[in-house]
């Protein structure tokens, strides 16, 4: 992100609250951002918050947005049909802030919806890295595709439906029928849940399938292929990334990207080394590594040193001592 080291990020958070709580499985009494802001506090200091939206429709998610430090921004009706401009002030805002606080080098938007499109490219423009955020079946994939990363927020209650339709077969409880049908005629899965958009999503009621996705495989050997020494593990994750910007290996059934690369490299796409306290990979077929492989695996081997080859003396040759000629 912009050349920094990972303590350096500045956020600022923009928040179209409306959107969030429309038709996505998320109401104002159960909205709940720490999940979210956890993940972005792991990169950087989120130094602005702020969320745009008519407070009088949702005053049971105004105390909980105080309680994590979000400034609320109250943008009332401004037309007779109740529509309400917070997504302009919103993208006024960030503009405003990307200009005026060149420090602040991350936006994240948290809406799913493709009128930010423009604002997100206008912000990468100036050198921002841009984090979307919102609810998957709510998210326009031309938004996710526009950002730099993407973080789905999980509803709470849709979960708790999701195992108990496991336990009864499948699609058809109550508490999610509705969202549930719509997935269901995506074609996914039974029991997945709102991840379940993606190949090998995440199942609430147990353990997740682990299958390597098809972009891992590529960016790997890409990578390797045009790699002239062992390569960082997070040039890897960074370089999915921005190829697919909602990608998480987890949807996948990793729980951490280096067993997503132990599992590559058991299909054997790699070779995983050690190289003092990094890990690195390096092609399946390379020799790139291979002294600190012997080193560390010499150590049980060879406890004691090779005994250094004595030199042999050099035969100096003699010369009379003068005083002996001819006296």
């Amino acid at each position: 992100m912009a050349g920094r080291t990972d303590e350096q990020h500045r956020i600022a958070l923009f928040i179209d609250f409306e959107n969030l709580v429309t038709n996505t499985g998320i109401s104002a009494n159960n909205f709940d951002l720490q999940p979210a802001l956890d993940q972005l506090l792991e990169q950087g200091k989120v130094v602005f918050r702020r969320a745009y939206c008519n407070w009088s429709r949702f005053e049971d998610a105004k105390q909980r947005l105080h309680d994590v430090g979000v400034e609320l921004v109250d943008v009332p009706p401004s037309t007779r049909a109740g529509k309400n401009s917070a997504d302009m002030r919103l993208v006024i805002d960030a503009l405003e802030l990307c200009y005026a606080r060149e420090q602040i080098d991350t936006f994240v938007i948290a809406s799913g919806d493709s009128d930010f499109c423009p604002l997100a490219y206008k912000l990468r423009e100036n050198g921002r890295t841009v984090i979307g955020l919102a609810v998957r079946e709510a998210s326009s994939q031309m938004f996710v595709r526009a950002c730099d990363q993407f973080i789905y927020m999980k509803p709470k209650h849709r979960g708790e439906s999701s195992h108990k339709d496991k336990d009864h077969g499948g699609r058809g409880g109550k508490g999610d029928e509705g969202k549930g049908g719509k997935r269901g005629g995506k074609g996914h899965d039974k029991g997945h849940d709102a991840k379940g958009g993606k190949e090998g999503a995440e199942s609430k009621g147990g353990k997740p399938k682990a299958e390597v996705p098809a972009v891992a495989r590529e960016v790997v050997q890409s990578l390797l292929r045009r790699a002239t020494g062992p390569l960082n593990p997070s040039l890897v994750k960074e370089t999915i990334v921005r190829k697919e910007p909602d990608f998480d290996e987890r949807d996948h059934g990793f729980s951490t990207f280096a067993r997503l690369l132990e599992a590559l490299e058991q299909e054997g796409l790699l070779r995983r080394i050690q190289q003092g306290r990094q890990g690195y990979i390096v092609g399946p077929d390379s020799d790139f590594g291979a002294p600190a492989r012997e080193v560390k695996g010499g150590k049980g081997r060879h406890a004691k040193a090779p005994a250094p080859v004595e030199e042999e003396e050099e035969e100096l040759e003699s010369y009379p001592d003068p005083d002996d000629e001819g006296l």
